[in-house]
């Protein structure tokens, strides 16, 4: 098997290639380094994921649909970029059945806010 550190491109052939994976999985990790984690991600159906303990991005492969986030309902397409902070509750609706998105993991527990929160909180009590 290829470390993935040793990895410096995946081509989107080779991720949709990849699932289902052995189980039936509609998510499979690709590529990780450091904090980032990069998956393929095809939901089939229905999106039933839950927030998240990190910073999430998406870019979509393929298809068309409704990302569905804490700022309202956005339509999307090939080539669209689309970001979930940690924690906030999010999921994608009324999805094409080719539909499949780039996710990108990244940043500390709680996402890069609270971390900056946890930073300044700890600047102010050293002054």
């Amino acid at each position: 098997m290829t470390r993935f550190d040793d990895i410096r491109g995946v081509p989107a052939a080779e991720a949709l290639a990849r699932l289902p994976g052995g189980k039936g999985e509609r998510s499979r990790e690709l590529f990780r380094h450091g904090s980032l984690q990069l998956k393929v991600y095809s939901p089939v159906g229905s999106d039933p994921q839950t927030p998240h303990s990190r910073d999430e991005a998406y870019v979509v492969i393929r298809g068309t649909g409704t990302f569905v986030s804490d700022t309202g309902r956005r339509s999307f397409q090939p080539g669209d970029f689309l970001f979930a902070p940690a924690g906030i509750v999010h999921r994608f609706e009324d999805f094409s059945d080719d539909f499949a998105v780039w996710v990108i993991f990244y940043g500390p527990e709680g996402g890069e806010r609270a971390a900056e929160g946890a930073n300044a909180s700890g600047s102010a009590r050293r002054s």
